[in-house]
């Protein structure tokens, strides 16, 4: 499908306002829209069902934060907004993974197994989306609880990462400052 609409670098958001393809709005959903991606790519590899279901989770919570990013904060439309539920269902998910990963004690290198790596990715993804967020609400009005969001939803990413890698029985790699690696 196409409509032509774009051809000329804007496009709409929810409610049909035009703006420049670049602008810092469409920036944040779109780095969201490339995060649910990337955890689309760790769901397809992943046979993990403690991993699966979460990411799965995650993907339909990250359409509604979509949507909420893509439209005036102000607008009356029936949009789903993320909400203070949302945010606690990601700090609990993320709770119940810190209960069965050992405590850290240094900064740990990203990579492991393929998914704990994708899922790394994933949460540089989702702090550039919080990035992008705080960016595009200096001139938006924007859903005050977008940001606290992706703050949390990244601290469970990383964690998903370590359990992901734990459960593919890769160990995690401390960073040790200019150290050689052993």
């Amino acid at each position: 499908m196409y409509t032509r609409k774009g051809d000329k670098g804007e496009t709409s958001l929810f409610g049909n306002r035009r703006v420049p393809k670049d602008s810092p709005l469409v920036e944040a959903y779109g780095t969201i829209d490339e995060l649910n991606s990337l955890l689309g790519v760790a769901v397809s590899d992943s046979k993990d069902p403690s991993i699966v279901r979460p990411l799965q989770e995650i993907q339909r919570i990250l359409f509604v934060a979509g949507a909420d990013a893509s439209c005036d904060f102000g607008s009356r439309g029936r949009v789903p907004r993320i909400g203070a539920d949302d945010i606690h269902s990601v700090e609990e998910m993320t709770d119940r993974l810190l209960s069965s990963l050992p405590t850290l004690r240094n900064f740990i290198l990203p990579g492991g197994s393929r998914t704990g790596a994708q899922l790394q990715h994933a949460r540089a993804v989702c702090r550039r989306a919080e990035r992008r967020l705080v960016t595009a609400s200096r001139t938006e009005q924007m859903n005050p609880e977008l940001v606290p969001f992706f703050n949390r939803l990244s601290s469970l990413l990383f964690n998903l990462a370590r359990q992901a890698n734990r459960s593919a029985g890769k160990r995690e790699k401390p960073w040790r400052g200019n150290a050689t690696p052993s």
